[in-house]
């Protein structure tokens, strides 16, 4: 599940520049980016990429949010790193293999010609992109890129596994949700900001 194949046409170039570029290009032209850019058995850059949006994200959460991890023994700093180590080494792949997992025994159910499992991680993997912000603590900010994190989901999965629309969604759903709504927080958010937005209406409404 960690293979880095060989370079080809279709798969991730090497580096931190490639990093940043595919960063940029799913964000920016996701359809293009999961036709051109997911190769057979080249998961090692998706879970590479996924690893850094995830200890960005973390990071800027542990600098930004109060008690935002645990402390050992009154060492707050090796703490942090402790507890970004285990999220970006044991965590991260950990829940990106288990959606993985179940997303393709979603597919199975939906479609009989999809792509392999290898595909279905790195699509995942690159679907995290937004989530570079998601540690700004700040929950129409979090709301918004769970949101788009989805939406990069469903696309990369209608390219990838050649699907409908519709059926993307249907596919998506519930791992989707456990790995956004539940892993990282998502659901969390989006009822936040509902239950502001409703006050802001009552408050304008008098």
């Amino acid at each position: 599940m960690t293979q880095w194949a060989e370079r080809t046409d279709r798969g991730r170039e090497r580096g931190p520049v490639a990093v940043g570029r595919a960063w940029l290009d799913v964000l920016t032209r996701p359809q293009r980016f999961f036709a051109r850019k997911i190769a057979p058995g080249d998961q090692a850059p998706g879970l590479t990429f996924a690893a850094i949006v995830v200890f960005v994200a973390e990071a800027v959460r542990i600098a930004t949010v109060a008690d935002g991890y645990p402390v050992v023994a009154d060492q707050p700093a090796a703490s942090a790193a402790l507890w970004l180590l285990a999220i970006v080494v044991l965590v991260v792949p950990a829940g990106i293999h288990l959606t993985a997992a179940l997303q393709t025994v979603v597919l199975v159910a939906v479609t009989d010609d999809r792509a392999g499992v290898s595909e279905t991680v790195q699509v995942i993997c690159y679907s995290l992109a937004p989530l570079v912000a998601l540690g700004v603590p700040n929950a129409f900010v979090q709301a918004l890129v769970v949101c788009w994190s989805g939406s990069l989901l469903i696309v990369g999965t209608a390219v990838v596994h050649k699907l409908p629309v519709p059926k993307a969604i249907a596919a998506v759903s519930l791992p989707g949700v456990l790995l956004l709504g539940y892993g990282f927080g998502g659901n969390a958010a989006v009822w936040t900001v509902a239950i502001q937005l409703v006050e802001g209406v009552e408050t304008i409404l008098g």
